[in-house]
């Protein structure tokens, strides 16, 4: 959406982790981690690692904290473990590294999946924050979610060009309470 009062922006890529949180797949057989690699590339974001982690709650919290601490990553997707069985725990993991939850992706993805799924959208527990000045978005394991999430929520999102507003030009100052 162009802003006549702002001057032209010129695309800014991102770099991106992927990771799958899964029991039952490898990188191989990952088709929700694959197509959200594929659509971030495509979008001219780097991809700068993509892994997977068994659904353990010490494992992801631990991915999302060396991520974190990577430089290079400024942006994490996970897919996977957002569920209400036993095993599903994305989301308590992103609780023990959040600084700052974003409620508002999460009742989004649940809106827009409504419009598509209908009722069944009740069971996903998608959920994003920012940690360490870093964007975790937690998407369902789906390749059909990780296409709505990407496609309807996150390529405006995380492009700094969107308007009114974006997450990505929000970036420099996601550590502002840090510098004090």
């Amino acid at each position: 959406m162009p802003d006549a009062d702002r001057p032209q922006t010129r695309f800014m890529p991102l770099g991106i982790a992927v990771l799958t949180i899964s029991d039952s797949r490898d990188l191989k057989s990952d088709r929700s981690g694959a197509l959200l690699a594929e659509l971030l590339t495509q979008a001219g974001h780097r991809l700068v690692r993509r892994e997977l982690v068994r659904d353990e709650l010490d494992a992801i919290v631990a991915r999302f904290r060396a991520y974190i601490a990577d430089p290079e990553v400024e942006v994490v997707l996970s897919t996977g473990g957002t569920g209400v069985t036993g095993r599903d725990v994305t989301p308590e993991a992103l609780a023990q590294v959040a600084e700052k939850p974003i409620p508002g992706f999460g009742e989004l993805f649940r809106f827009l999946s409504f419009q598509k799924i209908g009722t069944s959208t009740i069971q996903s527990r998608a959920a994003a924050a920012v940690a360490g000045g870093t964007y975790i978005f937690c998407l369902p394991g789906s390749p059909g979610a990780c296409r709505d999430a990407w496609e309807l929520i996150l390529r405006e999102q995380l492009d700094i060009r969107h308007r009114p507003c974006n997450f990505a030009e929000l970036l420099p100052r996601l550590r502002e309470q840090e510098r004090g």
